[in-house]
């Protein structure tokens, strides 16, 4: 994102310098000025990348910049595109070392730890989550008081150690088990020590996501420009060693090229976490919590000037819905100081309360994305153990890794997202009127639906890997390669793909849309939150089907020939058409923010309106799904 000298931007109270130790800045009078100027006029693209997860919509890292003559000086040999090849070589090797690993995981923790198969998916799955929260973390220290520059650093520094220690582990014979034939009485799992070693090592990978993921994209943005994308390592089971070995390399490079161009960054100090007004309304109401709150809405404090530099839209105009947070704007006594100024942890103003409901108020919607999280989540997991079992070869001597398969979901979610744009926007642009062809609340209900067929034709395409097993006597031999090729796995990867292009994209403009535009940096935070949370509920959903199914053909097995993955995969596919309905539902009873609209002098005029890219580009509102 480029600096707000960049901008070009101007709008009152811009033009003065903002003291980025006072204590208004510190407790949140006084909130990102820049970012909001800058992201009024330029905001902040999509970007998918091959890990499934979307990027873009990042700038969670609020900064400010001193307008000194010395610093002037200094922008002038910092900053612009002599910066990007540092910054996307860093991404491109990160995208490359994230992909090689997560690729080999469940092959070495099956195959060289000897882990039951139910054990290695929930570690995985739990990996997954704890790697989409961590961003939070990442932020809200790079908002604070790290920067962008050093939360990039130390993230990258914790993902280095972690995969040394992968290599450590797959590399000493101390740290893993014996070797033996796969699932043979004689396997011994790995060791309390060795668990140790690899747990800690998936820790060391999870705070280095958390680093990195919510930081990189801005500070490309900073530079005028975005990050970029790499693939993968999938060696097959002799190489998991190098497997890992190879990413780890990469990571080392990624930070030695980063690091490399350190003069040349404009590197911008932390001005304030967004989530603290948020901390600040909850507080005031809690405190006032036995408070009535007033009939009359005009009764409740209002501050157009404190205001002023979170809501250059607009102010945020008063509800009736969640009025328990509307006791933080009761005015009492003790709620200002001498001079008038009002104690924000006290008192709130109705746009500060209203920016709370705002964010309430769309979490129904938000959670509809955890169970698609969550019905992706055996695509890296059993999936790949199917893809182990059946005929990978595509010449008489060379046969694929089973963890290549997840490419098709890569390739799928890219032509997806370029023929949404170039065709399927301007067909239904001619049918709707609309200029986005239809409105994100559409494209997400059309990628939940598409969900459901990705995980039904993964249930289907069991069914008849199963039954090639027992045609050819194969139940009792999970060893042995069933006679059917690997490429009847393609379309469910290819499904999710498309799925993802369709509902990620749209959750993101969602959660960018409706939220308070100056509490964006708390939509891509929930946007990773979702993604956590759904492995998560991977992991419960698998702990669950294998409690109840123990004893009585149990359906999650180590020897998937005797399992009945098709019924876990009917499973997920009833709990997506629930979650459709569910989604349904709340769209139906959503309601779009309200705001005021604000003139471009700065001045605020008493018409209300709902802002939103729906109502501006689409011509409709929450009722207009079909």
């Amino acid at each position: 994102m480029a600096s707000p000298e960049d901008s070009g931007s101007s709008f009152p109270g811009t033009e003065q310098k903002l003291a980025l130790d006072s204590p208004e800045l510190l407790t949140g009078q006084t909130t990102n000025a820049e970012l909001l100027i800058d992201l009024r006029e330029n905001p902040p693209p999509f970007i998918p990348c091959s890990s499934g997860v979307t990027f873009g919509l990042l700038p969670m890292a609020t900064t400010t910049v001193e307008r000194d003559g010395e610093g002037e000086q200094k922008k002038m040999r910092q900053g612009g595109f002599r910066t990007m090849p540092f910054i996307l070589a860093n991404e491109i090797c990160d995208r490359f070392a994230t992909s090689g690993f997560a690729a080999n995981m469940i092959t070495y923790l099956t195959q060289q730890l000897h882990l039951p198969l139910v054990e290695a998916s929930n570690t995985l799955t739990n990996f997954s989550g704890t790697s989409s929260l961590t961003p939070i973390l990442g932020a809200l220290a790079a908002d604070s008081f790290a920067g962008r520059f050093w939360t990039i650093i130390a993230g990258s520094l914790f993902y280095q150690f972690g995969m040394l220690a992968l290599v450590a582990s797959a590399m000493l014979p101390s740290l893993r088990p014996e070797p033996c034939a796969p699932q043979s009485p004689a396997c011994r799992p790995a060791t309390g020590w060795q668990l140790t070693v690899l747990y800690l090592a998936l820790l060391c990978t999870s705070l280095g996501s958390g680093g990195i993921r919510p930081c990189v994209v801005a500070f490309g943005a900073d530079h005028s420009a975005a990050g970029a994308d790499g693939g993968g390592v999938h060696p097959g089971q002799r190489g998991v060693g190098l497997g890992f070995g190879i990413p780890a390399i990469a990571m080392f490079v990624s930070i030695v090229v980063f690091v490399a161009g350190y003069p040349l960054y404009v590197r911008l100090k932390p001005g304030g976490s967004p989530f603290t007004r948020l901390a600040q309304v909850a507080t005031a109401a809690f405190k006032k919590r036995r408070a009535a709150v007033p009939e009359d809405p005009g009764m409740l404090y209002q501050d157009k000037q404190l205001d002023a530099l979170i809501s250059t839209n607009g102010c945020l105009l008063h509800t009736n819905q969640l009025t328990f947070f509307d006791r933080a704007a009761i005015v009492t006594p003790g709620d200002k100081n001498g001079s008038g100024k009002p104690d924000l942890w006290r008192l709130s103003t109705v746009h500060r309360v209203e920016e709370v409901k705002s964010i309430v108020r769309l979490l129904p919607i938000w959670s509809a994305a955890i169970l698609l999280v969550t019905a992706a989540s055996h695509n890296a997991t059993f999936t790949i153990q199917q893809a182990r079992t059946m005929d990978r070869h595509l010449t008489h001597r060379f046969q694929i890794p089973p963890a290549t398969m997840s490419i098709f979901t890569t390739v799928a979610m890219l032509i997806s997202l370029a023929l949404y744009d170039r065709a399927f926007v301007p067909l239904v642009r001619r049918v709707t009127g609309l200029p986005s062809g239809i409105t994100y609340f559409q494209r997400m209900a059309i990628g939940l639906g598409i969900s459901i067929l990705g995980v039904a034709s993964a249930a289907l395409v069991e069914v008849k890997r199963r039954g090639a097993a027992a045609d050819h006597g194969l139940l009792d031999n999970p060893a042995a390669v069933v006679p059917l090729s690997v490429f009847w796995l393609v379309p469910q990867y290819a499904i999710h793909g498309v799925a993802e292009a369709f509902s990620s994209v749209a959750h993101m403009e969602f959660l960018y849309d409706q939220a308070p535009e100056s509490m964006r940096s708390s939509a891509a935070a929930l946007f990773w939150l979702s993604s956590s949370l759904g492995n998560y509920m991977g992991t419960v959903l698998v702990t669950a089907v294998q409690r109840a199914t123990r004893g009585g053909g149990e359906w999650l097995q180590d020897n998937i020939n005797r399992g009945r993955l098709d019924c876990y995969y009917w499973l997920v596919t009833s709990l997506m058409v629930l979650n459709l309905g569910y989604y349904l539902v709340c769209f139906h009873f959503y309601t779009m923010k309200p705001l005021e609209a604000a003139e471009e002098n700065g001045d605020h005029d008493d018409k209300e309106c709902e802002l939103s890219s729906v109502h501006k580009n689409a011509g409709t509102g929450a009722g207009g799904l079909v």
